[in-house]
């Protein structure tokens, strides 16, 4: 196969449609955080209107969010076709190709799912839409960090390069860390996932307080402590009250946060510690990893206290898929090329064997 060049203008294209799904992210959490998911009733057109033609003097209300969210939607569906197609013609890595059509169908499905979240009045529709809208940022950040000069560098720069290579792409991390790096992200992933099953259950904040829970460490979740929060409630209970099972699911959420929160540090500690020079680009990300999970800790921590403003709330979201994202490039980091390293390994097992054999053939004549 041949070798892969740096294509300036492909890496540009792909950070452009990361940052047009950041972008995306943030009007779809818009479109949660103000509850106007149903502002327009029908897709894929608006209110029968072609969706590109809807007149702008209609976009009132709920209805900006929604078309907006519909139309910065419809911009990343063709960034995402370019950016696969561009790379199915000019990538000479055959599995990065076929990541650049995975990433094609994905955002497909991510239109569908969000069509049929409308049309079917689902919200379990919307958590599977949720998902994999953070899904899709991360791997087109990958595309973004797959077609960089930094990733492309240390194969380009030949023998010259290959312990700068080494260095660079995290080879001397040992396994522990690596299982850490990804149970990590696994776990904000799954963190993503209870927060938008606690965002698309629209019963408002089921705790209202915090770090305390209803002035306890932990809740009391019987039917008549239940029936007392609804009563304290500011919203119409008849409508929305709050069952059990979401104080449970926000109580779960808070815990995972703790969880996340000392896995990064730990992770920041030991990279640090144990790898200051073998992975300084690593040491980097994981500073900076642990600061946005603190940024994110805080950032729950006033939804709770602004009783989920929308823009706290969104802010909430993006910095999550911030997160997720840096625990990608980690473990992208972390686990490259790990073949090319056994393989190393082997022929330096092989190089010294055979040194030994001819010394001892010297020493013996």
């Amino acid at each position: 196969m041949p070798e892969s060049r740096f294509n300036p203008w492909l890496h540009r294209f792909a950070v452009l449609t990361a940052l047009a799904t950041l972008a995306l992210l943030g009007v779809g959490g818009l479109v949660t955080s103000h509850g106007v998911g149903m502002a327009v009733p029908d897709w894929p057109n608006t209110y029968g209107y072609n969706m590109f033609l809807f007149p702008p003097s209609k976009w009132v209300g709920g209805i900006f969010y929604e078309h907006t969210h519909r139309l910065v939607a419809s911009g990343v569906g063709l960034l995402t076709a370019i950016l696969a197609g561009w790379l199915w013609l000019a990538e000479s890595r055959r599995w990065l190709r076929w990541l650049g059509v995975i990433a094609f169908y994905a955002v497909v499905l991510q239109g569908v799912l969000g069509g049929l979240r409308v049309v079917l009045f689902k919200d379990q529709i919307g958590i599977f839409h949720a998902a994999l809208a953070q899904l899709f940022f991360a791997l087109i950040c990958a595309l973004a960090l797959l077609t960089s000069r930094w990733w492309l560098e240390p194969r380009l720069g030949g023998q010259r390069d290959a312990n700068e290579g080494r260095e660079r792409d995290g080879s001397e991390i040992g396994a522990s860390l690596r299982r850490l790096f990804l149970a990590t992200t696994t776990l904000i992933f799954l963190q993503l996932i209870l927060g938008a099953t606690m965002r698309h259950q629209h019963a408002g904040l089921a705790i209202p307080d915090f770090p305390l829970a209803y002035g306890k460490l932990w809740p009391a979740m019987d039917a008549e402590a239940v029936a007392a929060y609804n009563s304290q409630r500011l919203e119409v209970t008849t409508a929305n009250p709050i069952t059990a099972t979401q104080i449970a699911l926000q109580m779960a959420h808070r815990l995972v946060a703790v969880v996340i929160l000392v896995c990064a540090g730990a992770l920041a500690w030991r990279v640090n510690r144990t790898h200051r020079h073998a992975a300084f680009p690593l040491r980097r990300l994981t500073f900076l990893w642990f600061g946005l999970i603190l940024f994110q800790a805080g950032l729950g921590a006033w939804t709770i206290w602004s009783q989920k403003a929308a823009d706290v709330a969104t802010a909430h979201v993006l910095v999550g898929a911030l997160s997720l994202v840096t625990g990608v490039f980690g473990c992208i980091i972390c686990f490259r090329h790990p073949e090319e390293n056994a393989s190393d390994k082997v022929a330096s097992t092989f190089e010294v064997a055979r040194r030994q054999a001819r010394f001892s053939a010297i020493v013996n004549q």
